[in-house]
């Protein structure tokens, strides 16, 4: 499944001197009956090189298909990891499950 997202942020950022971008996106799973994976590509990310670091999380906020309470345990089920980065375009978000999962769940993503 593919999901969307949306930059709320990106370049001149400042952490140690390094460029930053942040955002969010929502990982779709699908409807019932759901499935194991799930992934997002973020791209617009002109700044970013193939050696940024990137880092994908949950934060209980809901979505409407979950509540907050939802988002806060679902890195107890689901596992997030960011790919490596293609310069000047982006990076995608793999989300995997033992579970099938069902709906969408926002996702944060940042990169130095």
């Amino acid at each position: 499944m593919v999901g969307t997202y949306a930059s709320t942020g990106s370049g001149n950022g400042s952490l140690e001197g390094c460029l930053m971008a942040r955002g969010t996106a929502v990982i779709d799973f699908g409807a019932f009956p759901g499935s194991n994976e799930a992934t997002v590509a973020i791209t617009g990310q002109t700044a970013i090189t193939a050696l940024s670091d990137v880092e994908a999380y949950f934060m209980a906020e809901a979505t409407g298909n979950h509540t907050a309470t939802d988002h806060a345990y679902a890195a107890k089920l689901i596992s997030l990891t960011a790919d490596i980065p293609t310069a000047g375009t982006g990076f995608n978000i793999l989300a995997r499950s033992e579970h099938k999962i069902q709906g969408t769940f926002n996702v944060r993503w940042v990169w130095l």
